[in-house]
């Protein structure tokens, strides 16, 4: 009776050892919100600034004054109008206000570029309600990011970069700045997402925040609870231009880089790869032998560039560059432009169905890469061509690429391949694009000279129950993969239904 008790006793103490062995972590990870965000503001407030600008435009030329009978209303309102706009071609000043913060106590200060734009004069004005002239460092349109030097006669409170990539969704940050130019105010809020596209630039990757930001805190920081900078406040999404709670920050991983660049340089040195990039579909992963559709596929390498001298080639998918992934295409720009010019960095592509190691020496960025439109305006479908060659199982009408072929098709002597004469309205090369005047250089990686060719390949490729085929294609001077996709083989007689 007693050793019974004693393992009920035993086992109920087990039961609450791992009961509170689970609970314990998550009673650690749940945090509330702070009981007030004031010394943290108190704190902060004094390194971030007002921007004021002004630029000179010249105002358009208005016509003449209608003339209006003797006495009537109109005249003097009209005259009113005209003397308010100043004469034909006069020069007037446009002004305008946003945020930044410092950085050094030196009197370095970072903002947006649009907050600058063209101005003629910059003033920064400290929350002391000090006013300092500015003058730029240097400004990156890529980022919208730039740096601007005041010359103060003492030392300024200033802020530190955080990691904005330790930052998680659902962590409490807090935005300051100067919206409307009311002065130095104040917003709490979350991190609502990470690597948001809004489409403004080459490098896109936002916070996307809560946090109230409305026009004028554009260049202003973002903090986390430690009171680090973990992002510059840059856009909103918005109907009335007021915050709605959907506001996007740079991360200062990259507005770290870009700004200590501008400040060694006054420019960005980005690094260079040397390719022409297009997204993995499914079905280009599928072609590939890919598990799932990641990384970066290469249309085009330029020759004589960082890739082409490591060995890399069009066909390859990049899957990691200098030890990160490379979840999507869009991010590999981003990963190699934030990589120093000259270093030697490893790069991991998929080839021939496993993973292949290359060590490539960067360049420096002139201009930023070309990305392969996925979306292709579709051409109109060209008379057929006698002697043609059809390829049901593409949709496609092909033809040997002779001189007069590419005459018509502006298709160099120094291209090879079979030429797109016609393309099936309900075929599935319509689905992806292809169209009359399109050259097909390789069926599943493979060189095509002829149409023959290119149906052998195809029906080899659903014969071994590929869902689709992959060619590439040229077109206007550009090399870009598509995957058609293919009907399944139809199964021997007796087969069916199993």
């Amino acid at each position: 009776m007693q050793a019974r008790s004693f393992r009920r006793i035993f086992f109920a103490a087990l039961v609450l050892a791992a009961a509170a062995n689970f609970l314990i972590p998550n009673a650690v990870l749940a945090r509330g919100a702070p009981d007030s965000f004031a010394d943290l503001a108190a704190r902060l407030s004094p390194a971030v600034v007002n921007v004021a600008t002004s630029q000179t435009v010249q105002s358009p030329e208005l016509n003449e004054m209608p003339q209006f009978p003797p006495g009537s209303p109109f005249e003097d309102l009209f005259k009113d109008f005209f003397d308010q706009q100043g004469e034909k071609g006069q020069a007037r000043k446009v002004s305008s206000l946003g945020s930044g913060f410092i950085i050094d106590p030196g009197g370095i200060v970072v903002t947006n570029n649009h907050v600058i734009g063209k101005a003629d004069e910059i003033t920064v004005n400290l929350s002391d309600g000090t006013q300092l002239p500015a003058k730029v460092i240097g400004r990156d349109l890529k980022t919208d990011l730039a740096v601007l030097k005041v010359e103060p006669s003492k030392p300024l409170p200033f802020v530190k970069f955080g990691n904005s990539s330790q930052m998680r969704v659902g962590d409490w940050v807090l935005a300051i700045g100067n919206p409307f130019g009311l002065g130095g105010s104040v917003s709490a809020g979350i991190i609502s997402a990470q690597n948001r596209n809004i489409n403004s630039g080459p490098y896109d990757s936002f916070l996307q925040t809560d946090a109230a930001i409305n026009r004028g805190n554009s260049g202003g920081p973002l903090f986390d609870m430690d009171g680090a900078v973990i992002g510059v406040n840059t856009a909103i999404i918005s109907p009335s231009g007021g915050s709605i709670g959907i506001g996007f920050a740079i991360p200062s991983d990259i507005v770290r880089n870009v700004v200590s660049q501008l400040q060694e340089f006054g420019e960005t040195r980005r690094g260079w790869l040397g390719v022409r990039i297009q997204s993995v579909t499914d079905e280009l992963a599928e072609s590939f032998g890919l598990l799932k559709a990641r990384g970066a596929l290469i249309a085009e390498v330029t020759p004589g560039g960082p890739a082409a001298k490591a060995g890399i080639k069009a066909g390859d998918v990049i899957i990691r560059f200098n030890g990160q992934e490379v979840p999507e295409m869009s991010d590999l720009p981003r990963i190699v432009a934030e990589t120093a010019v000259g270093k030697e960095s490893d790069v991991v592509v998929w080839r021939d169905g496993k993973e292949k190691n290359f060590r490539v020496v960067l360049g420096r960025l002139e201009e930023f890469e070309k990305t392969a439109s996925d979306d292709e305006t579709r051409g109109e479908q060209s008379g057929e061509v006698p002697g043609g060659t059809e390829v049901d199982d593409l949709g496609l009408l092909l033809a040997p690429l002779s001189a007069s072929l590419r005459e018509q098709f502006e298709v160099g002597a120094d291209v090879n391949g079979v030429a797109v004469v016609a393309v099936d309205d309900n075929g599935p090369s319509r689905e992806k694009g292809v169209r009359p005047g399109d050259v097909i250089v390789e069926v599943a990686q493979q060189e095509v000279r002829s149409p023959q060719e290119v149906k052998d390949k195809t029906a080899a490729a659903k014969k071994a129950g590929k869902k689709s085929v992959l060619l590439l294609l040229y077109r206007g001077g550009d090399l870009r993969f598509v995957a058609v996709k293919l009907g399944q083989e139809t199964p021997p007689a007796g087969k069916k239904g199993e």
